[in-house]
């Protein structure tokens, strides 16, 4: 959440930082806001809303000045309001942040008591004015910034800017990620290399603890301990960091019909020309393994989910699954020899990142799946295994979630193989439904007209439930977030066979139902309880494959046909009408597909 962005540079900065704040859109935002220095002088312009009223701000006032430092707010302390809008400025020292300052009530009491005023509800402001204040005592812009990030409890990352100093600005990372990119006579901050890439393709991450003190012609990195660091240079593919919607109207759309692509990437990375499954480094030996911890958030926590069934169905091992915000709360036991898996996008969700620290010296090994290599949780991992989603603008995951389920699966028989509960001839089996996985999602996606149909009746609906057994009920749960998350119509997914259970309650004419259910193993009893929501006149909109609706489709609302695929692939294949049903939902309602209100696409507070 929340997009920070700073420049030292030789061209006026206000339409760089714009520009660069527009790269950063995709992680949600409600108000915009920027700073510069200019003849020496502090000034900022911030409005609420889209980055569209910053711009328009702008044109009728005007920033100059080559230094500046810009935010996306994602609002947590303080209403979504200028007033509350970064960059928050007190005296000489201007100041964007991402996180949340836990201990800034105590801060502020102290600097009430020395007569300091506050003028926003944020605990930001309480960053700028602390730092105003050890100025104020004689303390250069460096020594007040550091004396000032000594005294900050939680997650942050953090720019500051000062009055009188073209050429300084001082950089901090704890919890929050932040990047440094260098260039010819400039210097650039950003919460990410997305931001930077138009700027440089040279890019250094900061580590937990970090503060950076940068010039123009420098960099001054010191570590968590206070000591000198030197942080690797890496240069990054510019076109790996290109945004665009390539000619679809939404970058959802975009994502979802980019996914047979980026899972033949994943599979490429992951399979030898003989079948293989590789694993980076030194991989792991599951035969060490005796239990599985899994830990995620959101969309990934059903990934999760769904791996469950795979570890324990063709692997043998037993497998917990949590979500992270609650993981390390109730404090779980972690026996010896289990393997703590953390599933998490941007590789920097605070709640996996918090749960992860909680396993190391717990868990024999900790492995991460992440879509980001150079992310937190990924270089504090035994063992990171990328996705190769590529970037996702979309709040709402779609391909970075069929990518995590792909590489959970070769992930799922690539233990078993080495536990001896699978053949040879049995992953062979498995690996040639895989290397076909992509043309079978092609063949999912020529089924849209279809599911837009489908889509246009439910986008009438008030309450929708999602229906699914086996590997489909965790896929009832993605299906019913993602409708929810971007159309902002109320859904719950249930197990099929706890429907009786209470939720039956709810079934009446109009209530919208819509089972999962690929003719497999528990096809029958999937129907069974979908014609209880018929004899209710519950509204079925039934997903299967044409075995599935030539015995079941009968007096249903609407169907959408899948291709047949084996049962262990089901859920990643019918990951995409779901995604799909949701989207054209959202298109039919006009809903912000893209940035949905309230939400963020990497959540790196708790």
């Amino acid at each position: 959440m929340c997009g920070i962005v700073g420049v030292l540079g030789s061209h006026e900065v206000a339409p760089i930082l714009v520009e660069a704040l527009k790269r950063l859109e995709y992680r949600g935002y409600d108000s915009a806001g920027i700073a510069t220095i200019n003849e020496g002088h502090l000034a900022r312009r911030r409005a609420v809303g889209k980055l569209v009223n910053l711009s328009d701000l702008l044109v009728h006032e005007p920033l100059a000045g080559k230094s500046g430092i810009g935010h996306t707010r994602w609002a947590t302390h303080g209403a979504p309001n200028v007033t509350n809008a970064h960059p928050h400025q007190a005296g000489k020292v201007a100041v964007v942040h991402n996180g949340i300052i836990e201990n800034f009530r105590e801060l502020r009491t102290e600097l009430a008591a020395s007569g300091v005023e506050f003028v926003t509800e944020t605990d930001t402001e309480t960053v700028a004015l602390l730092t105003h204040h050890y100025m104020t005592t004689g303390m250069s812009a460096v020594e007040a910034a550091k004396k000032t990030l000594s005294r900050l409890d939680g997650a942050f990352a953090l720019a500051f800017l000062f009055d009188g100093h073209d050429d300084l600005m001082i950089a901090a990372r704890k919890g929050s990620p932040l990047a440094i990119g260098y260039g010819t006579g400039e210097m650039f901050v950003g919460s990410d290399a997305i931001a930077l890439s138009p700027m440089t393709d040279r890019i250094s991450y900061l580590e937990e603890g970090d503060i950076a003190v940068i010039t123009r012609s420098s960099v001054e990195i010191t570590d968590a301990n206070g000591s000198l660091a030197n942080r690797a240079i890496k240069q990054i593919q510019i076109d790996a960091t290109r945004v665009d919607k390539a000619g679809h109207k939404h970058f959802m759309a975009k994502e979802i019909a980019e996914q047979p692509g980026v899972i033949g990437q994943a599979l490429s990375h992951y399979l030898s020309d003989a079948g293989d499954i590789l694993l980076p480094d030194a991989g792991i030996d599951f035969t060490q393994i005796d239990r599985i911890t899994m830990v995620a958030c959101g969309t990934a926590s059903y990934a999760c989910l769904t791996a469950k069934y795979w570890f324990e169905q063709i692997a043998r091992i037993p497998v917990e699954v949590d979500v992270a915000s609650e993981f390390r709360y109730r404090e779980p036991p972690i026996p010896a020899r289990t393997l703590a898996v953390f599933v998490s996008q941007s590789g920097e969700t605070a709640d996996t990142l918090a749960a992860l620290r909680y396993c190391e010296g717990r868990a024999q090994t900790i492995l991460s799946v992440v879509n980001v290599p150079e992310s937190s949780i990924a270089r504090e991992s035994d063992l990171a295994l990328p996705i190769y989603a590529g970037i996702e603008v979309g709040v709402a995951s779609t391909k970075a979630f069929t990518c995590q389920l792909t590489v959970l699966f070769l992930l799922a028989l690539k233990a078993a193989h080495q536990r001896g509960v699978l053949t040879d001839e049995a992953l062979a089996d498995h690996v040639s439904a895989l290397r076909g996985l992509p043309s079978v999602i092609n063949a999912a996606l020529e089924k849209n007209n279809e599911i837009r149909d489908a889509a246009q009746k439910l986008s009438h609906a008030q309450d929708v439930l999602f229906l699914g057994r086996g590997r489909m009920f965790p896929m009832a749960h993605e299906a019913a977030l993602k409708l929810k998350e971007i159309s902002y119509i109320h859904a719950e997914a249930y197990a099929s066979g706890e429907l009786k259970h209470g939720p039956i309650a709810l079934i009446d004419e109009n209530m919208p139902v819509v089972v999962l259910a690929p003719h497999d193993t528990l096809f029958d009893k999937t129907v069974s309880n979908m014609q209880e929501v018929m004899a209710r006149q519950g509204k079925v909109i039934l997903i299967s494959d044409s075995d599935g609706l030539a015995d079941a489709s009968e007096g249903v609302w609407a169907t959408i046909e899948m291709p047949r695929i084996s049962e262990a692939l089901g859920p990643i294949l019918y990951a995409i009408p779901a995604q799909l049903l949701a989207y054209h939902t959202a298109v039919a309602k006009g809903t912000d597909v893209d940035q949905p209100r309230n939400l963020a696409k990497s959540v790196t507070v708790e």
